[in-house]
C-alpha cells in the first residue's frame, strides 16, 4: 500500500528522533565522567578516604564530587546508575538498522555492483558481523595479551581497519560505514551491559554482604570505559556518513573510515590531556587537520580516475516501477526538474556532486529511487529544495499516482 511508505518514513523519524536523544545522553554523561575522573584532585588528604575530589559550580548551584577507588565504608541508600542511556541507544540504533537497511536492502545494504547478495543473506552477514565483533573483541580484553593497554589498543585499531575493508567488499558504500559504526558501537554498548554493570553490581553486593570489594572489578570496568571513550567520536561520524556521499560512495571509504578512528584519538587525547592537568597538546589539532585533509584528499580520487560507471540490472521490485503506468511521464519529469543536481556532473553553479550520492539520468536510476522520489517530490515539497525548478503540483500528483500504480497494480 502507498500509505505504508508515509507510515514507515514516520516510524524511521520516531525511531531516529529517539536515537538522537539516547546517543546525547549516552555521549553526555560518558564525556562528563571521563572529564571529572582525570581532574580530581587528588593531592588532598580527605577525611572521607576518597581517592579525590573536585567542586563545580553549574545551574547556579556548588556540588561537592568524590571519588572512592572501589567504594566508600557504607552504601548510600539511593544509588544511580548509569546504564539505560547506553542500552537505549544501542536498542533504537538496532530499530533504525532494521528499518532503513534490513526492510530497504534492495536500495541501501546490497550493492549488486559490490557483491550480488540475497537480502537474507546481506542480514544474516549484517547480524553475524556485530555478535562477532563483541565475541572477539571481549575474548582479546579478557586473555593475556589485553594486558597491556597500548598493546591491545593497536591491536583493536587493526581489527578495526580489517572491518571497514571487509564491509565494502560485502555492503553498499553506505552501508559499509554505517555498520562499522554499528560494529563499534555494539562493542561499546556489550562493554556497559556485560562488563561495567555487572562489576560495579559485584562492588555493591560485597559491601552489602559486608566484605571488602575485588579492586579488579573497578580496573577492568576502567579499561573498557577508555576505550569506549575513545570510540565515541568516531562512531559519531559513521552514523553521519550516510548524508555525506564524499565520505560513502568512493572506492577508499575503508580507508577513509580508518583514518576517522585515528581522528577520534587525536582530539580526544587533547581533552583527556586538558582535563587531566597535563599540559596543553596543540600539536594534536595540527595532527586531526592533517588526517581530515588525508580524508579529503582520498574522497577526491574518483574525480580523476575516468573510470566509467556501469548500469546495474534492476531488481524485479525496480522492474516494476519502470513498467508502471505514468513511468514515462515521470520520467521526464525528474529528468527536467531534478537532473540538473542528481547528475554525474551536476549543472548547479557550486554543486560538484549529485546530493547524498543520487543521480537520476537514466530510467534505470529512476525506477531505482522511486520511493524516495515519492517521499521526496510526491508525498511532500522537499525535492526540489525551494522549488527551484518550478515543479508543478500536477506533476506531483503524477508521481504519487505512479508510485500507487506500482505498489497497488
Amino acid at each position: 500500500m502507498l500509505e505504508l511508505a508515509l507510515v514507515e518514513e514516520w516510524a524511521q523519524f520516531a525511531v531516529r528522533w529517539l536515537h538522537v536523544i539516547t546517543g546525547i545522553a549516552w555521549i553526555g554523561s560518558s564525556f562528563y565522567f571521563i572529564a571529572l575522573d582525570l581532574g580530581l584532585h587528588r593531592d588532598r588528604n580527605l577525611a572521607s578516604g576518597a581517592d579525590g575530589e573536585e567542586w563545580q559550580v553549574h545551574g547556579g548551584g556548588f556540588y561537592h564530587i568524590q571519588k572512592y577507588l572501589v567504594a566508600p565504608d557504607s552504601l548510600p541508600e539511593h544509588l544511580v546508575w548509569f546504564k539505560w542511556e547506553s542500552y537505549a541507544t544501542w536498542l533504537s540504533g538496532f530499530a533504525m538498522l532494521v528499518l532503513v537497511y534490513y526492510l530497504g536492502a534492495d536500495l541501501f545494504l546490497v550493492d549488486p555492483e559490490v557483491l550480488d547478495l540475497p537480502v537474507w543473506g546481506a542480514i544474516l552477514i549484517s547480524l553475524g558481523s556485530l555478535g562477532f565483533g563483541w565475541l572477539a573483541y571481549d575474548m582479546i580484553c579478557k586473555s593475556r595479551f589485553g594486558d597491556d593497554n597500548t598493546r591491545l589498543m593497536l591491536f583493536l585499531y587493526v581489527v578495526l581497519v580489517v572491518m571497514a575493508w571487509g564491509y565494502s567488499q560485502v555492503f553498499s558504500g553506505r552501508a559499509a560505514l554505517l555498520h562499522l559504526g554499528a560494529f563499534t558501537a555494539t562493542i561499546m554498548s556489550a562493554n556497559v551491559f556485560f562488563i561495567i554493570i555487572p562489576n560495579q553490581k559485584v562492588v555493591v553486593a560485597d559491601l552489602k554482604a559486608g566484605r571488602v570489594p575485588d579492586p579488579k572489578y573497578g580496573k577492568i570496568a576502567k579499561q573498557r570505559s577508555t576505550h569506549n571513550n575513545y570510540l565515541t567520536l568516531p562512531v559519531l561520524f559513521l552514523m553521519l556518513s550516510n548524508h555525506y556521499p564524499l565520505a560513502f560512495a568512493t572506492e577508499y571509504n575503508w580507508l577513509i573510515a580508518s583514518l576517522v578512528f585515528l581522528m577520534g584519538v587525536t582530539i580526544r587525547h587533547y581533552f583527556n590531556t586538558v582535563h587531566a592537568r597535563k599540559g596543553n597538546p596543540l600539536w594534536t589539532w595540527a595532527a586531526t587537520l592533517v588526517l581530515f585533509l588525508a580524508i579529503m584528499a582520498l574522497s577526491m580520487v574518483p574525480l580523476y580516475s575516468g573510470d566509467a560507471q556501469e548500469e546495474t540490472a534492476l531488481t524485479p521490485a525496480e522492474q516494476r516501477f519502470a513498467a508502471a503506468e505514468g513511468f514515462e511521464d515521470v520520467y521526464y519529469t525528474v529528468l527536467g526538474r531534478c537532473s540538473m543536481c542528481h547528475a554525474q556532473e551536476p549543472g548547479w553553479e557550486g554543486m560538484r556532486h549529485a546530493p547524498k550520492g543520487v543521480v537520476l539520468e537514466t530510467e534505470a536510476e529512476v525506477a531505482r529511487h522511486a520511493r524516495q522520489i515519492f517521499l521526496q517530490a510526491g508525498a511532500s515539497h522537499a525535492m526540489p529544495p525551494a522549488n527551484v525548478s518550478y515543479m508543478e503540483d500536477q506533476e506531483r500528483r503524477a508521481i504519487v499516482a505512479w508510485y500507487r500504480a506500482a505498489v497497488e497494480g
